[in-house]
């Protein structure tokens, strides 16, 4: 009843709109033209009232009242001589007149048409501060990670089936029981955690891995607590809980780059009615991820849309992160002298290439940069190695460690020059 009502007010308004321009244009039609001597005489005639208004207010003296009189006079004959005594304007001609109508009436149809496809009949428009007031109430009376958990177990009652389930049940099983009189084992309850999540007993892997979080305590990495962010979500059906909420906040604080953390923050704002923070979020998340980072498909996939919706119509995305990992290591190294000599270059060329180009660009740590002088040197291109050993002592000429590594690895290679010492 309310969307009818809307409709029909929005068609009552279209219809006096139509009226009102219709009766223009056909009164337009109808009009003769205008005496152009006429309009020149009216503005004359305003002219001389405002000059005697101005000597009465002492603006002017009578000396120039008089020379404006004279002039206007002057003007008023010339219009009498038929001087300017034109007509402007005239009767639009019928085809226009049609097309004019033609176009009220297209305009206030697809006006019509794309307010019931595209509007919202019955509803008041929403500005933007109550829009995020509704979704700032919309997070805060979110559903908790309990209620979450139950509904999506009793959308999904069956649990996982994979081969050797039937195997890996009772042995998860020894497991729990043996783990009850080793509460300290931390390995034991890492393992533990993984394979009830394996096996879709959700709140027995969050409690598990919560305490495995709980035994390492200040030593706890930011992969644990991401795992436990992980499963978490998982349990409550990809719903960020308030509960997931609190995880992510930890982690952030100890690292605002981290990728879990900021791909669940986006899911959380677009849940909640907040896209323009997720295209916020996610944009960052773009800039701090990898090329094999799993979120990376779906946020390059949902960060124009997602501008379009925050106000960013300018918005370009920007080219995926470039695959490639920290260079030949020692082993990838030892692993091509039994090829050809050819076939041997080609590949230290190719992870030489990249190795160089991502430390030039990005910087690295010092085994990333020993590891390009060692293939360097196993290269034989002594000139290069000298030039990237130079600027590694360079970057590293505070740090003793690194420095040590980095002139341990060209004495290797066989690059006699001086070395220099740390602090």
């Amino acid at each position: 009843m309310d969307n009818l009502t809307a409709i029909l007010g929005f068609a009552v308004i279209a219809l006096g709109v139509a009226l009102v321009l219709g009766r223009a244009v056909l009164r337009a039609s109808s009009l003769e033209a205008a005496d152009g001597t006429d309009r020149a005489m009216k503005v004359y005639r305003d002219q001389l009232t405002e000059v005697e208004r101005d000597l009465a207010r002492g603006t002017i003296g009578e000396a120039e009242a008089q020379r404006l009189r004279l002039e206007i006079q002057r003007r008023i004959l010339d219009l009498d001589k038929g001087e300017g005594a034109r007509r402007i304007g005239g009767p639009a001609p019928g085809p226009m007149r049609w097309v004019a109508l033609g176009s009220v009436a297209v305009v206030l149809l697809g006006s019509g048409a794309i307010y019931v496809n595209l509007g919202a009949p019955g509803y008041n428009d929403m500005p933007l501060l109550e829009r995020h007031a509704r979704a700032e109430e919309a997070r805060r009376t979110r559903p908790d990670q309990a209620e979450m958990e139950e509904r999506f177990a009793a959308a999904n009652p069956n649990p996982p089936e994979f081969e050797g389930r039937d195997e890996l049940e009772p042995m998860v099983a020894q497991l729990r029981d043996a783990l009850l009189t080793r509460p300290e084992d931390v390995t034991g309850f890492r393992l533990l955690a993984q394979n009830e999540m394996r096996l879709g007993n959700y709140r027995a892997a969050i409690d598990a891995q919560k305490r495995v979080i709980s035994l390492l305590g200040e030593e706890a990495d930011l992969s644990e607590h991401a795992l436990l962010l992980d499963m978490k979500v998982i349990a409550a059906g990809g719903f960020v809980t308030p509960e997931a909420e609190g995880v992510i906040e930890h982690i952030l604080r100890r690292d605002p780059t981290d990728g879990v953390a900021l791909y669940f923050t986006g899911r959380m704002y677009a849940q909640t009615g907040r896209p323009d923070m997720t295209f916020r979020v996610w944009r960052r998340l773009h800039e701090v991820s990898t090329a094999d980072a799993p979120w990376l498909d779906e946020i390059r996939a949902a960060l124009p849309e997602l501008a379009q919706i925050s106000g960013e119509p300018r918005f370009q995305l920007p080219p995926a992160p470039a695959a490639g990992g920290a260079g030949p290591s020692a082993a990838d190294l030892e692993a091509v002298e039994d090829m050809d000599p050819q076939a041997q270059a080609e590949m230290i060329e190719g992870m030489v290439a990249s190795l160089s180009a991502r430390l030039g660009n990005d910087g690295g740590p010092p085994e990333d940069w020993a590891q390009l002088i060692r293939a360097l040197g196993v290269l034989e291109r002594e000139d290069e190695a000298l030039a990237i050993l130079e600027e590694a002592r360079q970057v590293f000429a505070a740090e003793a460690e690194a420095l040590a590594l980095i002139n341990s690895v060209a004495e290797e290679a066989g690059l006699q020059t001086g070395q220099v010492m740390g602090p």
